[in-house]
């Protein structure tokens, strides 16, 4: 049991780590207009996006509420990464 539960703290600290690279990698693509760093920006969230689809998987009810404010982070960079591309 306590291998379950150190693999969900795990799944979830993966995707806090994922969503912030996501969002920093946003930021300095958004600001540069760098095409590479923008291709770099939209790989990160499709990264943080894979890892939030697995974490949510194996969440319980009782990581609902840290997956929501993750998924609304990465909305938000994801969001601010379209404008920049239009």
């Amino acid at each position: 049991m306590e291998r379950d539960i150190h693999s969900g703290y795990n799944d979830l600290k993966q995707v806090e780590m994922f969503v912030e690279t996501a969002e920093k990698m946003v930021g300095q693509a958004t600001m540069s207009l760098d095409r590479d760093m923008l291709e770099g920006a939209k790989q990160a969230i499709a990264n943080a996006h894979d890892q939030l689809s697995r974490a949510r998987r194996q969440a319980t009810g009782v990581d609902e509420e840290f997956l929501s404010h993750y998924e609304q982070k990465l909305a938000k960079a994801e969001h601010q990464l379209n404008e920049a591309l239009r």
